[in-house]
């Protein structure tokens, strides 16, 4: 049985101008292996409405679940949650609910909860909203899409409030090993030994150490044994 797919969609223009490193995608893909979910598509656009829907609408249709980051704060460049509705055709406003949430929040840290704090109380409608113990401004859930904050801190807390509510499948295995020849050596055997096994994954990463070439071969799949009797047999071929 197939695992469910998954697709993210990482959303700032600071991304894409290379100020800032995104580690949401890299967090994300270990969190969903572990629980059996394949990530197969990551895209990164900026905050351009248009792009956003587009992406939005497009990764929807085709994955089981999109995850989003970035965007949802509180300045006139936090565009997601409008796109997000648009995307659906959903009406979008201040909720009471996550009006309650950030209200309780300023409270007790003395801070005004004034009209661009209060932006990131602006929910879709139908949408339900993800927990965000960090800085208490939730994410949304609409349709598939989980709508998430961009800063890894918000990101991850967010990504543990959602874990628990995914149907997952079989946790994805992986296994190394090193073979001291360079990849036009290895080329050909592996790729008849990807064809001897269509249900793992195979990869080679090539390295130069001390003048001398050579690969780490990983090797991914589902079934261990399945893997281990892959792994067997590539070594076998280049004793």
């Amino acid at each position: 049985m197939l695992n469910p797919t998954a697709a993210m969609l990482v959303i700032g223009d600071e991304i894409l101008s290379g100020r800032t490193r995104d580690s949401n995608m890299h967090y994300l893909a270990g969190q969903l292996n572990d629980i059996g979910i394949d990530l197969k598509e990551v895209r990164v656009v900026g905050d351009e409405n248009g792009r956003i829907i587009a992406a939005v609408q497009a990764l929807s249709a085709a994955y089981k679940y999109v995850f989003t980051s970035g965007g949802i704060g509180p300045t006139h460049d936090d565009i997601t949650a409008d796109c997000i509705a648009a995307a659906f055709d959903r009406n979008i406003d201040v909720r009471d609910d996550a009006r309650a949430i950030l209200a309780e929040h300023y409270e007790k840290s003395g801070t005004e909860l004034n009209a661009s704090r209060l932006r990131m109380a602006r929910i879709p409608d139908d949408a339900t909203l993800i927990e965000n113990p960090v800085s208490a401004a939730p994410g949304f859930k609409l349709e598939n899409v989980h709508v998430m904050a961009g800063v890894p801190s918000v990101f991850q807390a967010m990504v543990a409030s959602v874990i628990p509510t995914l149907t997952g499948g079989a946790a994805l295995i992986s296994k190394t090993t090193r073979i001291d020849r360079g990849e036009g050596d290895i080329a050909g055997p592996l790729g008849d030994l990807a064809a001897a096994f269509p249900a793992l994954v195979m990869g080679s990463y090539p390295f130069q150490k001390d003048g001398k070439y050579g690969a780490h071969i990983v090797i991914r799949g589902n079934d261990e044994d399945e893997i281990d009797a892959a792994m067997d047999q590539l070594k076998d071929t280049f004793k």
